[in-house]
């Protein structure tokens, strides 16, 4: 029986600028995302009705929430009601991320899905009918679509942005930030808006990269830092860990990166790291286009 399995990576934002408010209370943003070498997995093989399981180190704090609110569920009734195939097969979800952790998890598994289906129902990867079921499922879940480091703005993703290989080291405390709350705490700070900041030249090194990180912020790490103070400490790990070049917290949170010169050194630190705090999640990744 054969199974097809697809790969939902972990989506890093690098800065985060909020450039304004919609009437609508979404937000504006100006944000370079990339994507790493870890994350969900989701597999499906043939059966007669559909059915979904979700499995994997985080998959028991997921099966305990609503499934009516599971994002892998929405995707697929919407690539289903837009393309008319019926509902057949065993889907299912390895969930390796941790929840609500600003990586996003939810839209990567989203957008895994979509392209799994358009894969299983034949489906052209150009087809308008799968980026129209993203769109209906959330902002991010479009961005994940294709997996390439792009920008997104209050306009939409804009177009892929090659990046350097790059070696991180991603921690979460396993405790979730959920990102209404984080915005929530960013409009009640009365945080002054940031202007738009994307990068000038395409960084050819990792020493180029972060020396343009450097120059930006994530607009959401002090709200967020309200709500979750070990976040702090997480940045301050990081930034302590031998030949850490950069530290930051990416999206909503709690998620943190830091960024090192080599691989050597990226395993190093999360080996460290894994040694102080083992109920963390510690992952030693790459990041590239």
């Amino acid at each position: 029986m054969s199974i097809l399995r697809e790969f939902a990576p972990a989506k890093l934002n690098l800065y985060l600028n909020i450039t304004g408010r919609r009437e609508n209370g979404y937000h504006n943003l100006d944000s370079l995302a990339a994507f790493s070498s870890v994350g969900d997995e989701l597999a499906i093989r043939e059966a007669k009705d559909f059915s979904f399981e979700i499995s994997g180190r985080f998959g028991e704090e997921l099966n305990a929430g609503d499934m009516k609110d599971n994002l892998v569920i929405k995707a697929t009734l919407s690539l289903s009601r837009l393309t008319g195939n019926p509902l057949k097969g065993h889907l299912v979800l390895i969930k390796n991320l941790p929840l609500a952790s600003g990586i996003g998890g939810g839209s990567a598994d989203a957008a895994a899905t979509l392209r799994l289906l358009a894969r299983m129902w034949g489906l052209s990867k150009d087809d308008e009918r799968i980026l129209e079921a993203a769109k209906e499922l959330g902002e991010d879940v479009p961005v994940c679509l294709h997996t390439d480091s792009v920008y997104i703005t209050a306009e939409g993703t804009e177009k892929s942005f090659p990046l350097p290989k790059t070696h991180v080291v991603l921690i979460n405390p396993c405790k979730g930030v959920p990102t209404p709350a984080v915005y929530k705490a960013y409009r009640e700070g009365n945080y002054p808006f940031s202007p738009k900041f994307q990068l000038e030249n395409k960084p050819e090194t990792v020493y180029e990269l972060v020396a343009e990180l450097k120059k930006r912020n994530n607009d959401l790490y002090k709200p967020a830092l309200t709500l979750l103070p070990e976040i702090s400490e997480i940045i301050t790990m990081l930034e302590a860990s031998d030949n850490c070049l950069f530290a930051r917290m990416s999206g909503s949170g709690a998620t943190c990166f830091g960024i090192y010169p080599d691989e050597m050194s990226a395993n190093s630190a999360a080996a460290q790291i894994k040694t102080i705090r083992p109920k963390w999640w510690v992952e030693k990744c790459e990041m590239e286009n």
